[in-house]
């Protein structure tokens, strides 16, 4: 057939970049001592940007999961078979350390580079960091129980992927699920009906259905069951001691709009053998620390989506022309960028500040507990809700390209909804906060005194930080108010942290458009005067 046109005027593919090359990112790792994790954070941002890994994620997500509930013979088994690259997905993340490895790094930083990793890796893949993300928050409840934990530990933290069903004692390495969520209450958890007997051997017989297991090919699960002594924590293997298959049975798969790689799934527990985690009756205190470690990577992905927007954006418009010049080089476009890569930043900075923060209380730093734990709520609720308005806008710098499946961005927009419903939706983050401040009244101080620390630095901030405060002191109408509430406080954190750590040109740029409300409603209407060229190269991808 004779060609009819020669192609030009396309963009070339966004491949062979070093996605960890990302100034905001490795200025966060060396302010939190974690330096020492750049070398290996580089290379695996090469792995990150290569055209193989995007391949990897392509795939994975193109022929998603599929359950077997029972063999040929009618016997059940109850597996989730995957696309071997889920796999490749998995173990690179594990082999880097993206799970629960931290907790057994006695290194400075070592959760905020895992954190970093995270940010990094997600941008591949973001289905498969569920599993992950879930591994990473099991040990600080399994500690609950330290017999347990001194047992599973050493394996959730081993840099060995491991899949198969089998004991978990024989296994390399093991990876932790959760199911707590149940059909008539959702986030409402104390409203469970899933029952655990108690058993003379010490073990628990768990009965009941769950509305959604996250990741059912785990090793083990952490759920929620009444107890005689009411709501507890248990861990259920899938694989008991003996080598019989624990009476898990997975009824089907989720049909999700996004996060197509990862297997969601309903569960019934028929009399499934449990062992209990911390105190009967204390089933939610148990699971709250594991709730804000996967808040912080909720944070953390929605953060890794928008830099992914960002930078593909960015690289579009850099090489794709339109009325005569480069798409970088039009005045309107480059409000869009400019806005796109400031909102990209503010969330990377205050989602790696929060990684920070958990180093930092995890080595009794008491003040930094009371500003990870509001903070946290804080952030997830924001960050997690800029993320779908930010894709879509990314997208769209694409043009008709953007909207076709080849591009990969209807998959960051399919995704995008997800970190603001996980762990809790809008409504549910946000009145935690409120929780927060309600049981700790300390917290506000010192959530206010990290926004202090940029006191002085920028007129804006520090009107906002003095309008926050009477916002806090207003008690009338509190529930009814606190989304706008708790978007005060994010907007004030990121602000703070950009003005005392970030770019000046990204941090003029929030200061005037977030905080002194100098813009429109959409993202492209940054106001005047705003250094986008400076902005806009911070995004540029580094080739690898």
């Amino acid at each position: 057939m004779t060609a009819t046109h020669e192609v030009t005027n396309q963009v070339p593919l966004p491949y062979g970049h070093d996605t960890a090359a990302d100034p905001a990112l490795l200025a966060a790792l060396r302010r939190a001592g974690a330096g020492w994790a750049e070398p290996e954070l580089r290379e695996l941002g090469r792995l990150a940007g290569s055209e193989q890994a995007a391949e990897w994620g392509r795939l994975a997500n193109e022929n998603p999961p599929v359950l077997r509930t029972h063999d040929r013979f009618g016997h059940r088994v109850d597996e989730v078979e995957f696309h071997p690259y889920w796999h490749e997905l998995m173990r690179t993340a594990v082999s880097y350390g993206l799970h629960a490895a931290p907790w057994r790094d006695g290194r400075p930083g070592a959760h905020t580079a895992r954190a970093a990793k995270f940010f990094v890796w997600g941008q591949v893949e973001a289905g498969h960091t569920c599993p992950i993300s879930m591994t990473y928050a099991a040990v600080p409840a399994l500690r609950a129980n330290p017999s347990l934990a001194a047992e599973l530990e050493p394996l959730l933290a081993s840099k060995e992927y491991d899949f198969g069903l089998r004991e978990p004692r024989t296994k390399r390495g093991l990876i932790a699920g959760m199911s707590m969520t149940e059909k008539q209450g959702g986030s409402d958890v104390r409203s469970n009906t899933t029952t655990a007997a108690p058993q003379p051997d010490g073990t628990y017989r768990i009965t009941g259905h769950k509305w959604f297991t996250s990741a059912p090919m785990s090793d083990l699960f952490l759920t929620l069951a009444q107890a005689p002594g009411g709501l507890s924590c248990f861990v259920l293997p899938r694989v008991l001691p003996d080598g019989s298959r624990n009476r898990l049975h997975l009824m089907r798969l989720k049909d999700k709009l996004g996060n197509k790689s990862n297997a969601s799934a309903e569960l019934e527990y028929d009399g499934a053998v449990g062992w209990l985690v911390g105190e009967e009756g204390r089933g939610v205190p148990t699971i709250i620390e594991m709730v804000n470690m996967t808040r912080l990577d909720c944070t953390i992905g929605a953060a890794s989506g928008m830099r992914y927007g960002a930078t593909r954006a960015v690289h579009h418009a850099l090489h794709r022309r339109a009325f005569g010049k480069a798409l970088v080089d039009q005045p309107l476009m480059r409000n869009v960028l400019a806005d796109l890569v400031v909102e990209s930043e503010a969330a990377t900075t205050v989602a790696m500040r929060l990684a920070q923060s958990t180093d930092l209380a995890l080595a009794g730093d008491e003040t930094e507990s009371l500003v990870r734990r509001l903070g946290l709520a804080v952030a997830k609720y924001w960050v997690c809700k800029r993320g779908p308005a930010h894709s879509a806008e990314a997208l769209e710098c694409l043009g008709g390209n953007g909207y076709v499946e080849e591009s990969g961005m209807p998959r960051l927009y399919r995704e995008a909804p997800l970190v603001s419903i996980w762990e809790g939706s809008g409504n549910v983050a946000a009145l935690d906060a409120l929780r927060a401040m309600a049981r700790r009244p300390e917290s506000v101080e010192a959530f206010l005194g990290e926004l202090d620390a940029a006191a002085g630095a920028d007129r804006r901030l520090d009107a906002a930080v003095a309008a926050l405060r009477k916002e806090l002191a207003d008690l009338s109408d509190l529930e009814y108010r606190t989304r706008r509430l708790v978007e005060s406080m994010a907007l004030a954190f990121q602000g703070s942290l950009l003005v005392r750590y970030g770019d000046p040109a990204v941090a003029d740029a929030f200061c005037a458009s977030r905080l002194a409300g100098d813009r429109g409603t959409a993202f492209g209407t940054l106001p005047s005067g705003v250094d986008t060229g400076a902005i806009i190269d911070r995004a540029r991808p580094v080739t690898a």
